[in-house]
């Protein structure tokens, strides 16, 4: 015999107590605000104390968050950073990293292609194809507008 609604709902009301929303979008505000941080540090230390051009600098920050987003994951770190912060780890470039990777490392006992190659994108996917398929909409909006 199944539980009706209301019998269902109070279970699972009791079953997952209502989570600490201040402290939670606290935490994603410090750690997402401690990410862009180090990505402003990297910035500095590339651009004034190495003295690289601009875009070397717009280049390699990216690059060097990606990089340790994928360590991190690689190594367990990442997910115990991002059950602690919540969405504060979902700062685009380093959870996208995160989500590429994790599959990735899942599934690499089914070998470099079905495994590895097939599941790679399978989170991460739909983020670049939607964000592909709005960029052309914004951009022909764009478009749009300039010829008026």
């Amino acid at each position: 015999m199944q539980p009706d609604k209301k019998t269902y709902d109070k279970m699972a009301k009791k079953a997952s107590p209502p989570s600490p929303k201040l402290k939670d979008c606290s935490l994603a505000f410090l750690v997402g605000g401690f990410i862009c941080t180090l990505g402003q540090l990297l910035m500095a230390l590339y651009g004034d104390v190495f003295g690289l051009k601009e875009d070397v600098v717009k280049m390699l920050v990216p690059v060097t968050l990606i990089t340790i987003a994928a360590i991190l994951t690689g190594f367990g770190v990442f997910d115990k950073i991002a059950k602690f912060a919540g969405a504060g780890t979902l700062v685009p470039i380093t959870g996208f990293s995160n989500a590429v990777v994790s599959p990735a490392i899942e599934f690499k006992s089914e070998g470099f292609i079905l495994g590895v190659g097939a599941k790679m994108f399978t989170i991460a996917g739909p983020v670049i194809v939607y964000g592909t398929v709005a960029s052309v909409v914004y951009g022909i909006v764009y478009w749009i507008t300039t010829l008026i």
